[in-house]
């Protein structure tokens, strides 16, 4: 079916995400670029979560990063000091999505490609998705992100390389999910390593070019484990399950979705829907579907997916559209494009203020 019309949905009729430049001036910046779209992640948050556990997580997190001296907790802070009400602190370290991703030849051309979908139970995260371009020491860099973030889940730097992270499955201690999680978010607790995403924007920020990032992935220590899909520019691709303390690294061609692979584990919690279906489907088509967004499909597709984005750094293209209840919610967001027709935003809007 053409990618304008897709499930019954025209893709003209579906609002385009927003592509911000906001050069050194960091993740900060899209608190007033993208205001609305903030303002309707902060209502979400407050309908999935409520409003005391967003105080009470907020309180706990904050305490945490400032304990550990994370380097990114003072534009969390500035985030949380702009939108004016609980929630900058825990959103920012929340843990609790899925993804299927995997590196794998271009067929459009030399490179490696990388793929991925990042589910999300939180409703909206797909309609407010945004795309910032970064500029580093290292060179600039692309990033699909939400405003408020200050981590990196899925990114591409022009002739260096693209990168996603995915959450592995929880271990089980006992029969309750539930009573397992808050172990192992204790054990997390007395941790003083980064989490994923501040590692990858670490990456991101300071490496030069595909070996310095997976260096980086493989051997810095993490406060919680990950999965790392990490393409580079030439013929080159991995795929890193990370422990806090080991990794496991896979060559390209290879997908990965929320279960161990590498590592000998014992029973865990299921992270997402059907993982292992996933990662065969993106096994699946991987290596020939061509650069556009008919792969999205069951199961890779299901009610959780909020994000879909096809990246190769070797020929500088970025590919992003939301969805929300397995039906796109954006436009499909071609980087080469959307830059050819020069429209990102560079002035701030004015700040968001609390909802009533």
């Amino acid at each position: 079916m053409p990618e304008a019309f897709r499930n019954g949905v025209s893709d003209v009729a579906l609002p385009e995400i927003p592509y911000y430049d906001v050069g050194r001036e960091g993740p900060v910046a899209l608190v007033d670029l993208a205001a609305d779209h903030l303002g309707q992640i902060v209502t979400e948050a407050r309908r999935h979560y409520g409003g005391l556990a967003l105080r009470v997580g907020d309180r706990a997190t904050a305490q945490w990063l400032t304990r550990n001296g994370n380097p990114y907790r003072q534009e969390i802070a500035e985030i949380a000091r702009r939108i004016l009400i609980p929630g900058a602190f825990l959103l920012n370290l929340s843990y609790e999505w899925s993804c299927t991703s995997a590196a794998g030849p271009d067929p459009g051309g030399p490179g490696t490609r990388l793929m991925r979908t990042l589910d999300w139970p939180l409703d909206g995260i797909g309609r407010t998705v945004v795309v910032a371009r970064h500029e580093t020491a290292a060179g600039p860099y692309f990033n699909v992100t939400w405003p408020g973030y200050v981590g990196v889940l899925t990114a591409m730097a022009p002739g260096r390389f693209a990168a996603a992270i995915n959450q592995p499955p929880a271990g089980r201690i006992s029969g309750s999910c539930w009573f397992d999680w808050a172990i192992h978010r204790t054990g997390v607790w007395r941790r003083s390593a980064l989490p994923p995403a501040h590692l990858l924007r670490q990456v991101f920020e300071q490496c030069a070019d595909f070996q310095e990032a997976k260096s980086a992935l493989t051997e810095t220590p993490l406060c919680i484990p990950a999965f790392f899909t990490l393409a580079g520019a030439d013929e080159e691709g991995v795929v890193i399950e990370r422990q806090e303390h080991r990794a496991c690294v896979h060559a390209a061609p290879f997908s990965i979705s929320n279960h161990w692979i590498g590592f000998p584990m014992g029973g865990y919690h299921d992270r997402g829907t059907d993982t292992v279906g996933r990662r065969a489907a993106m096994d699946q088509v991987r290596d020939e579907v061509a650069n556009d967004f008919t792969w999205v499909t069951p199961p890779i597709l299901n009610r959780k997916t909020r994000v879909a984005v096809i990246a190769s750094a070797r020929r500088e293209t970025l590919l992003v559209q939301g969805w929300e209840r397995e039906q796109p919610a954006t436009r499909v967001l071609s980087l080469r494009e959307r830059l050819d027709g020069d429209t990102a935003q560079t002035s701030p809007a004015p700040t968001l203020a609390a909802p009533a």
